[in-house]
């Protein structure tokens, strides 16, 4: 990038970068009260011309202990099940109960845009359809240009993944937010 800046603080840690004349300030805070992680993206458009951005969240999702995911992470996850909720601009995540807990988890990732949408707002829940075959989270087949599926249900390897596109005109602006979050039943969620 052209200008790179991280900022941590007990509260927050922001990451301000400039790049091909689009501005981004990403802030990421964990709320001290609820199980709940906010990232807010603010982009501006610095250039001469009209931008057209695509914002993708992306996050992997287990549902269990670390020990019982780093004993049979497979198995774990054979009980998540997701839902799109697009009228809420969400995803839900649940594990069924089974496996090493009988407790039922909820786990919920929805975006929030300040600004004017360029069209649907997209999901993906399927970490093959998201990556791609022979490809990792660092060159994903989703960042090719190509929509996301909007696939839900149960899958082999859950994710959650958010997708809206803004337009920008000249010295545009737009703010985005992910929440992600955990909760033991759906009304919380």
């Amino acid at each position: 990038p052209n200008d790179y800046l991280v900022t941590l603080v007990p509260e927050r840690a922001t990451f301000h970068r400039l790049e091909d004349g689009i501005a981004t300030n990403l802030e990421i805070a964990v709320s001290t009260e609820d199980d709940v992680e906010v990232r807010r993206l603010a982009i501006m458009n610095r250039s001469d011309r009209t931008r057209e951005i695509e914002i993708t969240s992306y996050a992997e999702i287990v549902l269990a202990t670390p020990a019982a995911d780093l004993a049979h992470p497979a198995f774990v996850k054979l009980f998540v099940e997701t839902e799109f909720r697009p009228d809420h601009s969400a995803v839900l995540c649940r594990r069924r109960p089974g496996g090493f807990d009988a407790e039922e988890l909820w786990a919920v990732h929805v975006a929030s845009l300040e600004g004017r949408p360029q069209g649907a707002l997209e999901c993906e829940t399927d970490r093959s359809r998201f990556l791609g075959r022979g490809r990792g989270p660092d060159n994903p087949q989703a960042l090719d240009g190509r929509s996301l599926s909007n696939t839900t249900g149960a899958t082999l390897d859950p994710i959650v993944s958010l997708r809206q596109r803004v337009r920008l005109a000249p010295g545009g602006f737009a703010r985005l937010s992910f929440a992600t979050g955990l909760t033991s039943n759906l009304e919380t969620a």
